[in-house]
């Protein structure tokens, strides 16, 4: 672990301090929660969409780039369907 320093304005000292109260624990344990929430969880979310989508093309007819498959997505109608709903 290490150890660092961090210049908070008042009204922000104020808020994490009332909520370390609240939760019973420390401003430090609020401060490297929320940084491992926002930096770390949403880098694994981020890491396992990205698994999701690879081979999501491998259905697609062979040979057939992303600009024709929108055309033939434009060409099927689909808008017109979805206008009348």
């Amino acid at each position: 672990m290490h150890r660092t320093q961090l210049y908070l304005d008042d009204d922000l000292w104020k808020a994490l301090r009332a909520r370390a109260r609240k939760q019973k624990t420390t401003v430090s344990d609020l401060v490297r929660r929320a940084a491992r929430e926002r930096y770390l969880v949403n880098l694994e979310r981020r890491r396992r969409a990205m698994q999701a989508v690879i081979g999501i093309r491998r259905s697609w007819p062979e040979g057939l780039d992303s600009t024709e498959y929108i055309r033939r997505l434009r060409r099927d109608g689909r808008i017109e369907r979805l206008e009348k709903s």
